[in-house]
């Protein structure tokens, strides 16, 4: 029996409890109701024509306007070293002498041979004018010098290529062969590099690759001579992306004698060439959404109403506007995060 009483007495206090708890939840939902906002408070700015800096400024690896690998074009053992490593070499030059004894009487014998050939053929060309020998003993004459002729070049040619030189002038950075060393033909034996002209290769991005043409001006820093600018022009823009849709761009710029740059550098290149210029812009911070699908709350005789605009380019804390707005339009710049479309605004002084 007391056990009993406890229940309905437990069961009393909690239909009370919830008995409150449903009142006090209708009371706050008219409260609610009755406080409904009738009109959000927003801060607004205006869209404007405003000029805004165009400055491009990328870093990019310097390199050498000519690098050339020595590759020899005959085989033998090296009798003589005339390279080391740092050397300047004008094109022309011999870096290595290789074995040409038995080379060079290959020359001179062809060449003897090709002298009697040639002299024999013209002793018979004058006799067939005459119509003093027949046409297969001039024929043959003609044949004896032409194989005469091929065998002298060819031996003047792998003479000449004992002596292994640089097709440009530029400073030796790497030598593979030493002094007694044998080469075959086809390997490399030394690195020429020609920097009194570098390069300075980078990418660009695809927004910004329209805005620059070959022969634009550049000044281009480097962190080793602060305050040093080196001009320089476009010499190429790619005419193909690659995969992260940027253009290979390639500058050429003289090297300077009072501060030389080395091929591997870094340098950071600003394009002079780009233009301020006056854009219709937005405060970023108008920007509801993302920049590939903007949207942006536009005040119309106090309702907000949002729009769809088109985005150009981010110049910090503005955004270029291509599309959806023109001058004077007054948009939402704070509070537009508790805004719907076509809600009653009033604007914070």
């Amino acid at each position: 029996m007391k056990r009993i009483k406890i229940i309905v007495l437990l069961v009393v206090i909690i239909s009370i409890v919830v008995g409150m708890l449903m009142h006090n939840k209708s009371l706050m939902a008219a409260k609610s109701t009755n406080e409904k906002i009738e009109a959000y408070p927003v801060t607004v700015t205006f869209a404007e024509n405003r000029k805004v800096t165009n400055n491009l400024e990328l870093v990019g690896t310097i390199t050498a306007n000519n690098d050339v690998a020595i590759v020899s074009e005959a085989q033998g053992r090296v009798v003589k070293v005339l390279a080391q490593v740092g050397d300047y070499k004008p094109a022309g030059s011999v870096l290595f002498q290789l074995d040409d004894e038995l080379k060079l009487e290959a020359y001179k014998t062809a060449e003897v041979n090709y002298l009697k050939a040639k002299k024999d053929y013209d002793r018979y060309d004058a006799l067939y004018k005459g119509k003093s020998v027949t046409d297969a003993q001039y024929e043959q004459a003609k044949l004896a010098c032409q194989v005469s002729e091929s065998q002298y070049v060819q031996a003047k040619r792998e003479y000449n290529d004992t002596k292994i030189t640089t097709p440009i002038s530029g400073v030796i950075t790497a030598r593979i062969v030493d002094l007694g060393n044998y080469v075959n033909k086809a390997s490399v034996v030394a690195n020429v590099v020609d920097i009194s002209k570098l390069k300075v290769k980078l990418n660009v991005a695809e927004k910004d690759a329209f805005k620059l043409k070959t022969g634009d001006n550049v000044e281009v820093n480097t962190d080793v001579y602060p305050g040093v600018v080196f001009n320089g022009k476009i010499s190429s823009i790619s005419s193909k992306a690659d995969e992260a849709h940027t253009y290979p761009v390639e500058i050429l710029l003289a090297n300077s004698k009072d501060h030389p740059l080395k091929s591997g550098m870094f340098g950071r290149v600003s394009f002079t060439s780009i233009k301020n210029s006056e854009l219709l812009v937005m405060p970023r911070e108008a920007l509801v959404g993302s920049i590939k699908d903007a949207k942006v709350f536009v005040v119309e005789n106090g309702i907000a109403k949002m729009k769809d605009v088109l985005i150009g380019n981010v110049y910090e804390n503005w955004l270029e506007v291509k599309g959806g707005l023109s001058v004077g339009d007054k948009i939402v710049v704070n509070g537009q995060n508790n805004l719907q479309d076509n809600d009653k605004v009033v604007e914070k002084k």
